[in-house]
């Protein structure tokens, strides 16, 4: 056990300095192919779940996180990861700078850093680059596809709160559901 804590402690800590190098700019497109055939997306959450009722502006961020992810060709699974994420970093809305509330230089649906090699801010401020990037660094953790979300997402986020993306795993699952064939 305390091997499996010490190596988790020590790949957050390298990714966290690692930073923009882990996931940084994209330099191209995700390579995995998509079959075209939708793939169930799995809900793997533990725990309370969270809900928002969506605006028009947060359900277009929907469509485009799915878009992007479609683009990548990465399944359905990338996508409720992406949109979980998406939930917790902003609410799936395409925030500019917050000034003091904000954390450090974060913006856009992810919370991505133009400091830590996401892109500049008008980058990251683009819903579809914004997503690619993560997915991008998604794609850089191996077994992606079968650990729990909030593990995932965390790997590539490096966030203060690693345990709080799993609370949105239902409703971006739904949300995927909902949008992915249309």
């Amino acid at each position: 056990m305390n091997t499996i804590l010490r190596k988790s402690v020590l790949g957050i800590a390298g990714l966290a300095f690692t930073g923009g190098v882990f996931a940084g700019p994209i330099a191209a497109h995700a390579d995995t192919p998509h079959t075209g055939k939708p793939v169930t997306a799995t809900v793997q959450a533990e725990g309370k779940q969270s809900t928002i009722d969506l605006n028009g502006e947060q359900t277009a961020n929907v469509k485009a996180i799915i878009a992007a992810t479609k683009k990548a060709g990465l399944p359905e699974r990338a996508a409720v990861i992406s949109i979980a994420t998406s939930l917790q970093e902003s609410k799936l809305e395409n925030l500019g700078h917050l000034g003091d509330t904000n954390d450090h230089d974060s913006l856009g649906l992810f919370q991505q850093r133009p400091s830590s090699g996401w892109g500049t801010p008008e980058q990251i401020t683009d819903p579809e680059y914004s997503t690619l990037a993560f997915l991008k660094g998604l794609k850089q953790v191996d077994g992606w596809q079968d650990m729990p979300l909030t593990e995932a997402a965390q790997t590539v986020q490096v966030s203060a709160y690693p345990d709080a993306y799993a609370q949105w795993e239902n409703q971006a699952t739904d949300l995927v559901t909902q949008h992915w064939n249309k």
